[in-house]
This record gives structure tokens, sequence and C-alpha cells, in this order.
């Protein structure tokens, strides 16, 4: 029970081994509460891992909250180097708040935070937006509407999870979480509940089986234990290079300079909870997730978002005004090369910081069970032929 909110990390990644036999199922039946149009994935063949987490936002929760900020780039980073057969999925996650007495009551007392999203300044943002208030937890009815609303697809090579963190029984409500579950079957979605509390508490008032309805994993959780940060000695040299990282970005069009402001105002939200969370964030944008085509000129010429000789004088930086389109592409060209060179050496360095922290927490008896997790899911991992880079 005494766990970390780690553990909905350790248990997401338990889930996504099944990924790797997808192409052996039959492809899901379509859902009669859908009510959005299937997602066309703009790469064929490609995959995505997609992760909805819904969470309680109600007064006993501000443990909740402040771990899912700490743990955020923990799930990112460590789904980065993620593989199944030759593939590199990408990753979208969701968020949803409920059990908030702000919220609307004819909807349930739920609200959509942010739909599928991989703008990873975004969801920062909205995690730390967010506050509790007391009110009525519907664990059915949140299950039932992020079923509804969010754009799931219907590539079953895609990896479908829904976290739902609580500690209120899951019965509650008018929607009925056997149904919400039926559902979520219908659409390759597996349910993972994580309950705030004590572990067989949560078993008596149906956390565990709203999980097993869907082969998901049920995890109990101590959310009122503080987040342990362990400082290693990369850790200075790895917010270094965040700083010059940051200066590789070419920001333009209307929202460019808007989106730059949101980067930084994220790296300051990070260090301001830790310097360790600032670390895994840098961590995190170093990582083939963090991607920003929609305002840096880099990113989108890479993804092929936009065509150089096309763009308008008024979408150029400052810096780049008045210059020819052999010029420009060379600007570009230049800041790529110097994002890789410190991308690379980010990577380098959390690696030694990875391998630094496990030394000084292995002894340690309230990470143990983590450490077993850990060592059972690589184990895991090789029979359901999911690699890690």
């Amino acid at each position: 029970m005494k766990t970390s909110i780690k553990t909905l990390i350790l248990g997401l990644t338990l889930v996504a081994f099944t990924a790797c036999n997808a192409n052996n199922k039959k492809t899901p039946q379509k859902a009669l509460a859908e009510v959005v149009k299937p997602e066309k994935h703009p790469e064929k063949n490609k995959q995505y891992i997609k992760v909805a987490l819904l969470l309680d936002t109600s007064n006993s929760m501000d443990g909740l909250i402040d771990q899912a900020k700490a743990q955020l780039w923990d799930l990112v980073n460590e789904l980065s180097y993620a593989k199944c057969g030759d593939e590199k999925p990408n990753l979208k996650i969701a968020l949803y708040e409920y059990g908030n007495d702000r919220l609307n009551s004819t909807e349930g007392y739920i609200r959509q935070v942010l739909a599928f999203s991989d703008d990873l300044d975004e969801i920062s943002k909205e995690l730390f937006s967010l506050t509790t208030n007391g009110g009525n937890e519907y664990c059915g009815h949140v299950i039932q509407t992020s079923l509804n609303q969010l754009n799931w697809g219907n590539n079953p090579d895609d990896l479908k999870l829904i976290f739902i963190a609580g500690n209120e029984p899951f019965t509650q409500g008018k929607v009925n979480y056997k149904d919400a579950t039926t559902n979520a079957n219908e659409k390759d979605v597996t349910v993972n509940t994580i309950f705030c509390g004590n572990y067989n508490q949560g078993v008596s008032t149906h956390w565990k089986d709203g999980a097993s309805l869907t082969n998901g994993d049920y995890m109990a959780i101590d959310h009122n234990k503080a987040t342990v940060h362990i400082a290693s000695p990369y850790d200075d040299q790895i917010l270094i290079l965040n700083q010059k990282l940051n200066k590789t970005y070419v920001a333009y069009g209307k929202i460019g300079m808007q989106k730059r402001a949101l980067q930084a105002e994220q790296d300051s939200n990070a260090e301001v909870y830790s310097k360790a969370n600032a670390v895994k964030r840098s961590v995190s944008k170093s990582s083939r997730f963090y991607k920003n085509k929609s305002w840096d000129l880099v990113d989108a010429v890479e993804d092929n978002e936009v065509v150089i000789k096309d763009i308008k004088e008024e979408a150029l930086p400052n810096e780049l005004k008045g210059k020819t389109e052999k010029e420009i592409k060379a600007y570009v060209a230049k800041k790529k090369q110097e994002r890789a060179t410190i991308k690379k050496e980010i990577q380098e360095l959390n690696e030694k910081r990875k391998t630094y922290v496990a030394e000084q927490t292995k002894t340690k008896t309230s990470n143990g069970l983590e450490n077993a997790m850990t060592k059972a899911i690589k184990e895991q991992a090789k029979k359901k032929k999911y690699t890690w880079d």
C-alpha cells in the first residue's frame, strides 16, 4: 500500500507490453456511445500510446495532484524508450478532473481539462493549474465521458489506457462502472485504477473490480506521502544544457512567442516544485516525444509542417526577417544540429544520473516494491517482445 504514484508509471508500462501482439487481435467493435469520428493517423502503421488521466480533485486530493505534477516527466521518460518490434510509438495524453464542486453538476462534476495532446508544455500547464474542492466522485461517469469525448481511434496497434485515481467508492453516480468498462472493452481501452488509501479498502469499494473487468491493474497509494527527490552530481549540468536547448528553438507564426513563453513558464514550474523535477523535465525535452512543430521552425521543417520558401515575412522571427531562403535554411539547419548535440549530451548525462539514483535508493526499504516491480516489468517485457533502447 505504501508505494508512491510512481506505481502509476510502472503499472502503465506493465500494461503497455500487450501492444506488441496487437496485430493478432480482432478489430474492436464500434462502441454504441461513440460520439467522435475515428482518428486518422498521418503516418501509415504508426503506433500511438494514448493515456487518459482521470484525477479526483475533491478536497482530500491535494497530495494526489502534487504527486501527479512530480511524476509526469517520469511517465514521459519511461515511455520514450519503448519499442515494439521496429516501431517507436508516439505518445498522446489527455487529462480530466472529477469530483470537484466547482464543476457542472449536470455533467457529473466532470471536466475535460485537455483532449489527447502531444504538447508536453500544455499538459504540464494544465496539471499545474488544477486545484481541489469538495464534491461528488462518480467514477463510472468520468470513465464513460472520457470514452465518449476522446478520439481513441480504431488502429488495433494503438495502446489505449485510462488511469483513474480517487478515494471514494467506485460505485457512486448514475453511470454503472460495469457498463463503462464494457464500453472500454469495445473500444479496446484498458482501465487502470489507483485507489488513494488502504489497499483492502480499495478492493471492498470495487476499485479492483473496475480494473479487472478490462484486465487492467489495480493499485493503492498513499497520496499524502511526500515525493522523494534524489539529487545527483549531474543535475546542474543537465539544467545548464536545458538552457542551451531552449536557445535552439526558432519561434514562428502567430503563436510562436506565446508558446516559447509557455516553454519557459513550465521550466519554471518544474524548478519551483523541485530541482529534481526540473531535471526530469529537461530529460523529457531531450526525448523524441518533445515536438513543437506548431511554433518552432526547426521541428516544423523537419516534420514537413512548413516549407521555408512559402513562409511569409511577417511570420518569421526578427532574427530571420530580411533573410534569403538560403540563409534561413542554413540558420534552421544550424539550430537543428545544435539541438541534436545538446539532446545527446542530456541523454548521456541522464544515464549516469539514473545509475547514481538507483545506487542511492537500492538499500532503502521504501523503494523496495518499486524496484521489485521494475525488475518484474523488464522480465515480462522480454516475454512480450517489448524492448527499451
